[in-house]
């Protein structure tokens, strides 16, 4: 078969680089190995980091935070309440899944005000020095604002599928529905019945249309960042898939990472 990264040269953007590992490693790469914005897809360590510091007994993930009758459990699944990008409460914690950037930050917040450290240190300290992705920076908002190479993106999935350098109690707390069965908006894809996340991680579940491909299982999880990245892991297929490019998220990416991911998962399934 042809080599289904190949595709990726023929997106609408200047630079891509897209790496596809197993258990055992690298299974195939394309592109450069220099930082680029990851957008959303910071949330996954920044979650890593929240959820760390509640097993080390900084926070309590039922503790409240954020609006009234919410707790940092609520931020991180996108189920506090709060709006994308500030303060205002537009639903009842636990209704309904909206997506928030605001969410992350005040759980971020948090943690850095119980430490006394610097959410950045924080992130540096407890995710990405001792998973080895040393070029990986947190440069502003805790929901979005990291940059990192493919190599350093490729090596969290492949901690996340093999729990080898991450505690399977800490995977397993981020990966499990929260919430489960509310509704709510994917961005980019419109309204899911059931929108399923779990504490900073998206959870493929039964959604459509959805920016993974048709052959992932229910369970895959991970996440998807305006600039045109993703990160998706598959327990059951026992791969993970990282992209990073110079394209912002739009139509194209719409169609085009689902065509890829389902060839990744035929290719090296």
């Amino acid at each position: 078969m042809t080599n289904p990264l190949g595709q990726v040269l023929d997106w609408p953007a200047s630079d891509v680089a897209v790496a596809v590992v197993g258990a055992d490693g690298l299974r195939g790469h394309i592109g450069p190995n220099r930082p680029f914005p990851w957008s959303s897809v910071t949330k996954l360590i920044t979650s890593l980091a929240v959820v760390d510091a509640a097993h080390s007994g900084f926070i309590d993930l039922d503790e409240p935070a954020g609006p009234t009758g919410s707790t940092v459990r609520h931020l991180l699944a996108h189920a506090s309440g709060l709006a994308p990008d500030s303060d205002d409460v537009i639903s009842a914690p636990g209704s309904r899944r909206n997506y928030s950037n605001r969410g992350i930050e005040v759980a971020a917040d948090l943690v850095a005000s119980r430490m006394n450290t610097p959410f950045q240190q924080v992130l540096s300290d407890r995710i990405t020095e001792p998973l080895a992705m040393h070029d990986t920076r947190l440069h502003g908002s805790p929901a979005h604002a990291a940059s990192g190479t493919i190599h350093d993106l490729a090596l969290l999935g492949r901690h996340l599928l093999t729990q080898g350098s991450l505690a399977p109690h800490l995977v397993a707390q981020v990966t499990d529905v929260a919430f489960p069965g509310i509704s709510g908006v994917l961005p980019g894809f419109g309204l899911q019945e059931h929108n399923e996340w779990g504490l900073g991680f998206e959870i493929r579940g039964s959604k459509t249309p959805h920016w993974t491909g048709k052959q992932n299982s229910p369970r895959t999880f991970g996440h998807f960042g305006q600039s045109g990245s993703f990160l998706w892991v598959d327990p059951d297929a026992g791969l993970a898939c990282a992209c990073l490019t110079d394209r912002p998220f739009g139509s194209w990416a719409i169609s085009a990472w689902p065509a890829l991911t389902d060839d990744v998962l035929t290719a090296f399934g």
